[in-house]
């Protein structure tokens, strides 16, 4: 009995020996794993990090590549240069502006149509119109003030235009009855007649009223016949 107890004791005590070693051990493996990764947080926060280097391009030196050709491709160097409508209708109206000169209409001389005005000079073109047949296009424009004072635009019938016109900005010719000549710029995009129509005007007195035949006898020349509405009073009388 007496030997049996003390086996238990004995026992008991090695239980309680190896938990005490086992406890121990957990211990000094929790320290030996702070120690590491502190020892790599510090090794971390020690380290720089990485800058990426920003390549310097290299500065052409002045005048370098001036005699140097432009690089194009096969296909594109052997094609012709685009010709520059802009430079050389802005070069027109400049070569206009000087012909007629930069002086403005006396705006308070204005001359007002009467209906009746209106209507002899409209009817007197339909006429004219009639006679001078289908063989070239044909049509009759009314003039009214913004035609012949102020910005001096006139613009022409949009079937017409898009039927007979051409499809891009380009000289036109009127030739009046006298087969004077006067050179004016087409605006295919607004349809109308721009640089050189005020110079029309002005040589030929045009005033509010009035009535114009237009006759297409080439691609970018009208014929131009000219129906003056003061002519009602004289046709009265």
């Amino acid at each position: 009995m007496i030997e049996a107890e003390s086996q238990m004791a004995e026992a008991a005590s090695y239980e309680e020996q190896r938990r005490r070693q086992v406890e121990a051990n957990k211990r000094k493996l929790e320290e030996l794993r702070l120690h590491h990764l502190s020892a790599a947080v510090r090794e971390s926060a020690a380290k720089p990090s990485p800058v990426k280097q920003r390549k310097r391009k290299a500065r052409a030196l002045p005048g370098a590549g001036e005699d140097a050709p432009l690089r194009r491709s096969g296909r594109v160097a052997n094609l012709p240069e685009k010709p520059k409508y802009r430079d050389e209708f802005q070069d027109f109206e400049k070569r206009i502006r000087r012909s007629y000169g930069g002086k403005r209409r006396d705006l308070s001389n204005r001359v007002y149509a009467t209906d009746e005005q209106r209507d002899y000079a409209i009817n007197a073109a339909q006429e004219l119109e009639e006679e001078l047949g289908s063989d070239y296009p044909i049509f009759v424009k009314p003039m009214l003030q913004s035609h012949v004072t102020g910005g001096f635009w006139l613009s022409l019938p949009t079937h017409f235009s898009r039927k007979y016109l051409p499809k891009r900005d380009e000289t036109i010719r009127l030739v009046d009855e006298e087969d004077d000549e006067f050179d004016t710029l087409y605006l295919a995009n607004k349809r109308g007649l721009s640089g050189g129509w005020r110079g029309f005007s002005i040589a030929h007195k045009l005033v509010d009223g009035d009535c114009l035949v237009f006759q297409l006898i080439q691609r970018t020349k009208f014929k131009v016949y000219i129906i003056r509405a003061s002519s009602y009073y004289e046709t009265d009388d």
